[in-house]
């Protein structure tokens, strides 16, 4: 069994990659994780500041890891 790391998305950006790279490690869609992150920004502000260190604390996901990067495209190139 091979063991699951965080890594920020490659594929699945939009600005640095953290809400794909969280979605990818989870098994949910990155659409609802940005929208959660949202939420937070909402009610205070939080998210924002959370966002900001986890690009910086989560590493950026080596190119040669053997991650199917067609994950969220459903396979298709």
């Amino acid at each position: 069994m091979t063991q699951k790391k965080l890594y920020r998305s490659n594929t699945d950006k939009k600005i640095s990659g953290v809400c794909g790279g969280i979605a990818e490690y989870i098994g949910m869609d990155s659409t609802i994780v940005r929208l959660l992150l949202v939420a937070f920004v909402l009610m205070g502000g939080a998210g924002v500041l959370a966002y900001i260190v986890c690009s910086f604390v989560i590493p950026e996901r080596p190119e040669n890891d053997g991650f199917d990067n067609n994950f969220n495209n459903g396979g298709n190139i």
